[in-house]
């Protein structure tokens, strides 16, 4: 079952062509990763889907919906559907943990404090901060409060959760702790849309890996394909390069 397909789309920066007609399916509990150098395009895309940079021409649909990135209620309702972990953890400097991850569902959802923050609180352990709710963002490693951003977007309970490089930010010791953290979703079903240049994460977490290249979609394959026999000259450029370092 397809849950988010992307369709010939187009984005433009000004007078700039970002993205040119980009395909792509993504079926429920599929993990899709994309990857390729710097200016391809990726996190834009992301920012396409959530409706940040709206589409020059082409279609995103979601469960088989259209999204009219030119209706404001179109894209409040994909906020609902989809949430993002940006590189940048942008929490809530004045907020403890418990509050930042209980914030949205509370002020934009309108659900009940206490509800949320017994979800919040589970959320929180999931992703082992258990011990952090009283916590505040500047007493948190920054893998830390990457796990943090990841519950908070979860306490929306996002049908697809995209993931922006994630660990770019983060010390080398740190990146660990957030990739198991996406490891564990992964195992749940979760479907996600990842940028990343962990590779070897990549390899072993994803359904499907998207090369992308100038705002193109060069190729789509199983990891094994993108990362052993890449069948563009592109991609076999760029794996080539990445592997031997």
């Amino acid at each position: 079952m397809r849950h988010l397909d992307i369709v010939d789309l187009r984005a433009d920066y000004g007078s700039h062509t970002v993205l040119e007609r980009i395909n792509l399916e993504v079926g429920k509990g599929e993990i899709v990763s994309l990857i390729g150098p710097s200016g391809s395009g990726k996190s834009t895309l992301l920012r396409v889907i959530l409706g940040l940079l709206p589409p020059i021409a082409g279609e995103v649909r979601i469960g088989g919906q259209t999204i009219d990135y030119r209706n404001k209620r179109d894209v409040k309702a994909i906020r609902s559907r989809v949430a993002v972990v940006f590189q940048q953890y942008n929490l809530f400097q004045n907020m403890d943990v418990l509050r930042n991850v209980t914030i949205a569902p509370v002020k934009v959802k309108g659900r009940p404090r206490a509800e949320v923050e017994e979800e919040a609180k589970l959320l929180l352990t999931r992703v082992g901060l258990g011990d952090k709710l009283k916590s505040y963002p500047d007493q948190l490693s920054g893998g830390q409060q990457q796990r943090v951003a990841i519950a908070r977007a979860l306490a929306l309970k996002p049908e697809i959760l995209l993931l922006d490089e994630v660990t770019s930010a983060l010390d080398p010791e740190l990146v660990n702790e957030v990739l198991d953290t996406i490891r564990d979703l992964a195992t749940e079903g979760m479907t996600m849309l990842i940028v990343s240049h962990e590779m070897a994460f990549v390899r072993e977490v994803s359904s499907k890996v998207v090369f992308m290249a100038a705002g193109h979609v060069v190729e789509t394959g199983p990891p094994k394909q993108i990362f052993d026999n890449p069948q563009m000259a592109r991609t076999q450029d760029f794996v080539g390069k990445i592997l031997r370092h």
